[in-house]
Parts: C-alpha cells; structure tokens; sequence
C-alpha cells in the first residue's frame, strides 16, 4: 500500500491553468478554420447577404451564443477525454497529479464525463466550488463532490500515465516524487534488529489508496 497526499488549491490552479491555454489555442485554431470556410462561403456566394447577416444584431447574438456553446463542448471534450483514459490532463502531468474516485480508483468516462459539467456549478458565485478546495478536508472542489472523486499527488509515470494505483508484487514505487508518501522497501539481504521507530499520526489531508 501507498498513501497519496491529496492535491491542493495552487497546484491544481497552476495545473488547470496550463490546460485553459492548451483549451485555447485548440479553440483558436478551430475557429480560424470554421472562419476560413465561413469567408470562403460567402466570396462564392451572395457575399452582400453574408455582410448584411454580420451586420444584424440578432445574428450576431446567435453567433456568440453558438461559439460559446461551441467552447463549452470543447472544455467538456477535453477534461472528459483525458481524465476518463488516465485521470490525468497535460496539466495534471505536469504537476504530478491524478483524479480517482473517493475509494482510490480510475474513474470511468461517465465519472469523468459527470465531474467536467460539474464545473459549470463550480464556476457559480465567484467561482465559490473551485476556492472550495483550498479549505476542503479532502480538498474537493464542488464538482469533485457532485462526481465523488479527489485528486492526489502522484509520482511522475511519464509514458505509464494512468497506471494503477495498487503496488505490484515486486514492491513499492520509488520514493522519489511528487509528495508521494511510499512504504517502506523490504530488504530481505539483511536482516538486523531494528528499533520500531514511532508511528506516525496520519494527517488528516492524506488517503490511504489501495
């Protein structure tokens, strides 16, 4: 067993961060495309009836309720995707962190599905769910309580993302980390009296993942 400290507010704002501009520069590219067949559209077409379209404020409001619509279905896309195949985002990989349900496991695309339009309850009053963590036992924001899921502090995988949890039979994972808490390896090659050393009190930020 390997107990996994859960992830604080300023780790995951700099990690959610780092994934709002990946966000968009995806949304800026797909709007520069969806702007080059609009145009393209209107030269080959009636191009005064595409002006008069723009220059409407009732289709202007349409447009920008559209792409905003359209942005939200790429933030959805993008959180669902990524914490439902790893529990881990660009960002999350770069901070060292994971998403797993309240029992230490990987969540499921509907999990991961329920937890990204959670954050629609968590952007509500000055963003309220999200300052939420930082004062959080567990530190769960509102949309990890709507989906049941903490995010804990794990060691760099690189190219093994979204392993596991439990340790394999060979032993625990490395010490070194970020703010993993592992236990101790066994050293069968030696076998000398040692003096128990006290027991740590668990600290209250800290879960024990099987």
């Amino acid at each position: 067993m390997t107990t996994y400290r859960f992830a604080g507010f300023w780790r995951r704002f700099v990690a959610y961060t780092i994934d709002g501009v990946i966000i968009s520069l995806m949304f800026m590219v797909l709007m520069i495309i969806a702007g080059v067949a609009f145009f393209a559209g209107a030269v080959s077409g009636d191009s005064s009836a595409w002006v008069a379209k723009l220059s409407n404020p009732e289709e202007l409001g349409a447009l920008t309720i559209w792409m905003w619509l359209f942005s939200f279905v790429v933030n959805i896309a993008y959180f669902t995707y990524f914490h439902g195949s790893t529990g881990r985002t660009p960002g999350k990989m770069l901070l060292g962190l994971q998403v797993v349900s309240v029992q230490g496991t990987p969540i499921s695309y509907g999990v991961a599905f329920l937890r990204s339009v959670g954050y629609l309850v968590s952007s509500v009053v000055f963003c309220l769910g999200y300052i939420w963590v930082a004062f959080d036992k567990r530190k769960q924001g509102w949309h990890d309580k709507i989906a049941q899921t903490v995010v804990i502090i794990r060691e760099p995988q690189g190219d093994a993302a979204g392993i596991s949890i439990p340790d394999s039979p060979a032993g625990p994972q490395s010490p070194a980390g970020f703010g993993c808490i592992p236990v101790a390896p066994e050293t069968p090659e030696e076998k000398k009296p040692e003096t128990p050393a006290p027991e740590r009190p668990a600290a209250s930020d800290d879960q024990k993942i099987p």
